[in-house]
């Protein structure tokens, strides 16, 4: 792990060009739509916890995490909804939030319960999901792979599971380059905020690419062009090691989220991503023979 408590360890690009689920078969499009329906539903649970956002972002970089490289687990074994539920779990254990295991499984289970994936966040219902019940066999049943997952996550991480997150550098970064005298720098650190959290969710794994530092420097930017609040004439992105390179690539990359996620919703419609081993196996069953 890096030594600097700022930093988190990256992926390697090996680890970027094979994953156990390609190992195993798995399309490489079919495993980017699960693991962004994944972290899209570790978010989605996460708010039915009612858990800050950093907690949640820990818990989608875990979930992310363990996908990763030929030594990652594989979605021919591992159901995208129940590593991001043991992420969840191991990640609020690690917090100052800890959710049991029955209130993680009821959310859980509520969120399969909705018709569609793409559901939007502000049509959850955390009182609902709260009075979620499951029997007490399929409890036990579920609390048990609950915890076999867990263990396995932390083997696959090697039980590197600190995450460190760039909101907190993007409030001193913005106070740095003395962004709170504009009357717009509301809009700005709240875009910079949607831009931290939209990063979580892009098919290029940025957390597992980029530190903080850069994540957060090209939030900034990117906000600043979107508020047009104007920032010092100068290449201010150096002081906060992002080089020029980095900083576009980045950019781009934000920007692309949105027209992923909106391919995602009109390649499966009102169909659900497959988030079990079962549904992943039906899925490119159907896809083998051709069906919609």
């Amino acid at each position: 792990m890096q030594s600097s408590p700022l930093a988190n360890p990256l992926a390697t690009v090996a680890q970027l060009e094979t994953s156990g689920s390609q190992l195993d078969g798995i399309p490489i499009d079919l495993e980017n739509s699960v693991r962004f329906d994944g972290a899209r539903l570790t978010q989605a649970a996460g708010i039915l916890l009612r858990l800050p956002q950093e907690v949640i972002a820990q818990a989608i970089v875990v979930f992310m995490r363990f996908w990763v490289g030929p030594e990652g687990g594989s979605l021919a074994e591992f159901g995208a909804q129940q590593v991001s539920a043991a992420s969840m779990y191991l990640t609020t254990k690690l917090s100052a939030y800890t959710k049991s295991a029955r209130s993680i499984i009821n959310v859980y289970t509520y969120l399969d319960s909705l018709p569609s994936t793409f559901v939007d966040p502000a049509q959850l219902q955390a009182k609902k999901a709260e009075e979620y019940y499951v029997s007490e066999g399929t409890y036990q049943r579920r609390k048990m792979e609950l915890f076999e997952t867990e263990q396995r996550i932390l083997k696959v991480l090697g039980f590197q599971v600190q995450v460190s997150l760039p909101y907190s550098l993007c409030i001193t970064y913005l106070q740095a380059l003395d962004v709170f005298s504009h009357p717009r720098a509301s809009d700005l650190a709240s875009r910079a905020m949607a831009h931290l959290n939209t990063a979580l969710l892009s098919p290029q794994v940025l957390y597992l690419t980029h530190q903080p530092p850069s994540l957060a420097t090209a939030a900034i930017y990117l906000a600043a062009k979107e508020v047009g609040i104007k920032l010092p004439d100068v290449e201010w992105w150096e002081v906060f090691d992002t080089d020029r390179e980095e900083l576009g690539f980045l950019v781009v990359a934000l920007l692309s989220v949105e027209s992923f996620a909106a391919k995602e919703r009109a390649s499966w419609g009102s169909r659900k991503v497959p988030m079990t081993v079962d549904d992943l196996e039906a899925e490119m069953k159907k896809s083998a023979n051709g069906e919609d």
